[in-house]
């Protein structure tokens, strides 16, 4: 706190001079009086009340003596520092993804729109630029300095599902500061420093992040299977605390009743893999735990099954690990076909290397390396997207000599170094740009997990469109006609056009309708986003005009005029109870 007019302190001396006004005033005058018969009386309440009796005869001087002291203050402008938003801009990132929701008493996100409202008040009329992640990086304001306009769009910012990437939004920022120095404020759960962009000297960067002490518990990983009797399935629970836990596991069919139920006790720390095996047959099956945690989203899980078992054809020519399997996997339903007869197969998922069946196959195929064309060299690590197809299999520490040109017009889900490796067909076919020989992927978990993946999610498309991830858009094989998406309460949300499937933002079950048919899929949380990781909150960075935060002065000079005046009315109503005359 300061005073910006000290030079007025001289007029302290006013409320000094009324001071000694009531010290030499007169205080009593000479009256005769005709009896003394109360006097004992009035100095007998006097004395029990000395204090009050003494107040109510100085109130007047009492409140003449405050409004001159605030008078005083009120010249010499006392003020407050404040410290305000640094730069010439300010940029907002805004985490929407699904983990956003954990929390205690409110989410993470309710914390952080709140943040974001208070620090409008430190603007000073700088513009906002509002950025918020996901898959695809969106600008909602761009240099906005419309107080109202920032506060509405704060407001109505909301939770996606989808996983931050926030290594996009990062580079969407870029794109704005320039060379003008900039606040870049991070709302999120953690983020590492490593991952900020440090090169350039005009940028601040001011992290705010979740809440340390988060406790969660999540169904990591959700499947089942059938073969058209009986219902097999498998979760896997992860306690991420570090106390032991007892909960509940269930697995219900669509219509809520429980199937199967079973308690689980949960070491700290540690993962838990439950089989059931012999289930009743069921179209669509989900998993819940009652875990009384700070993240209740990854609490459940649902999949799909197909009564009728699927066919799957392999090339002969293809590697003996991938044929082994395929048979581990679902030996009752694997076939191996020479070559030449693979073109003729068109009711089963086709697992070849032949390029040319991708375009004469109706169905999506597996295609692992390629026939029509040379491989080169690779070098560096294997990396994913957030694809569904990696949400069992994990590629990690893979080792890839070679691949084969990609194609063109294909989705690549996963890169060895800068090259692709595994690539997605708009019709859905899923393409391994690699020789298995060339490779140590079969000596890892996650090769026969992705083969299991690969075989589901084709022979999903038999009866369903498959799992998507929150607001995935992808190409869809359906019939001519007019399709519409509905949830699983029959409420419209959405059409598709041309084939395009964008689905839904919230996990759950849902349903591709047309006239005279229907197709359910389900949108799913990837696998990053049933993790909590610890809050971080940091600033790293200085701009350099500044050096440090700018400073705003709040004046306290309306609120001591406010008192003022009050003071005055209440001087008013003692005179006039007391009598002017007096």
């Amino acid at each position: 706190m300061g005073f910006s007019q000290i030079l007025f302190s001289w007029t302290a001396i006013i409320p000094v001079i009324v001071l000694l006004y009531y010290f030499f005033r007169k205080k009593y005058t000479d009256q005769t009086v005709s009896s003394t018969l109360f006097w004992s009386e009035i100095m007998q309440e006097t004395r029990v009340s000395p204090y009050l009796k003494h107040l109510q005869k100085n109130a007047l001087l009492y409140l003449q003596l405050l409004a001159l002291l605030l008078l005083v203050l009120a010249l010499m402008n006392p003020y407050v520092k404040k410290s305000t938003i640094v730069g010439a801009q300010t940029i907002f990132i805004v985490d929407t993804s699904a983990t956003m929701l954990a929390g205690k008493e409110q989410s993470t996100f309710d914390t952080h729109k709140k943040e974001m409202l208070s620090l409008i008040n430190e603007l000073d009329g700088r513009p906002v630029t509002l950025i918020t992640t996901g898959n695809t990086p969106k600008a909602i304001l761009q240099q906005e300095t419309n107080t109202k306009d920032i506060e509405k769009a704060i407001q109505k910012l909301q939770v996606t599902y989808e996983t931050a990437q926030m290594n996009k939004a990062l580079d969407v920022a870029q794109a704005f500061v320039g060379n003008t120095p900039t606040s870049i404020y991070v709302f999120t759960d953690s983020l590492d420093k490593k991952q900020l962009p440090m090169e350039k000297d005009t940028v601040k960067w001011i992290v705010k992040g979740s809440a340390k002490d988060l406790t969660n518990i999540a169904i990591t990983r959700f499947a089942a299977t059938t073969d058209g009797q009986s219902a097999m399935a498998l979760v896997q629970l992860q306690n991420d605390t570090d106390q032991e836990q007892d909960v509940t596991l269930s697995i219900e069919n669509v219509t809520g009743k429980e199937i199967v139920t079973e308690s689980v006790a949960l070491l700290p720390n540690e993962a838990v893999t439950k089989t059931f095996k012999d289930l009743p047959l069921e179209d669509t099956m989900t998993a819940k735990i009652d875990a009384k945690d700070d993240y209740a989203v990854d609490n459940s899980q649902t999949v799909l099954l197909q009564t009728a078992t699927s066919k799957v054809v392999v090339d002969q020519s293809m590697h003996q690990l991938i044929q082994k399997g395929l048979q581990t996997i679902n030996s009752s339903s694997v076939k191996i076909v020479p070559s030449s007869q693979v073109a003729d197969i068109q009711d089963a998922t086709v697992v070849t290397n032949q390029t040319a069946l991708l375009e004469k196959m109706d169905k999506p195929i597996v295609l692992f390396g390629r026939d029509d064309v040379k491989k080169v060299e690779a070098t560096g690590e294997v990396g994913t997207t957030s694809d569904a197809l990696f949400a069992f299999s994990e590629l990690k520490d893979i080792y890839v000599s070679a691949v084969y040109p990609e194609f063109d017009d294909y989705k690549t889900i996963a890169s060895v170094g800068d090259q692709p490796f595994i690539q997605r067909s708009p019709k859905g076919d899923i393409v391994v740009l690699a020789d298995i020989a060339d490779t140590d992927w079969p000596l890892h978990p996650s090769f026969p997990l992705f083969l299991w993946s690969a075989e589901q999610e084709l022979s999903e498309s038999l009866g369903s469109l498959g799992i998507f991830t929150p607001n995935e858009q992808r190409a869809v094989a359906l019939a001519q006609g007019d399709w519409s998406i509905y949830s699983q309460e029959d409420e419209f949300l959405s059409s598709i056009t041309n084939g395009l499937l964008t689905a839904p933002m919230k996990p759950g079950i849902y349903t591709a309708r047309s006239n005279d048919e229907e197709k359910r899929f389900i949108v799913q949380l990837q696998a990053q986003e049933r993790v909590i990781e610890k809050g971080t909150s940091y600033t790293l960075g200085e701009l350099p005009d500044n050096g440090k935060e700018e400073i705003s002065k709040t004046s306290f000079v309306p609120w001591l005029i406010l008192m003022i005046l009050v003071l005055l009315v209440l001087e008013w109503e003692v005179q006039r109870r007391r009598g002017f005359t007096n």
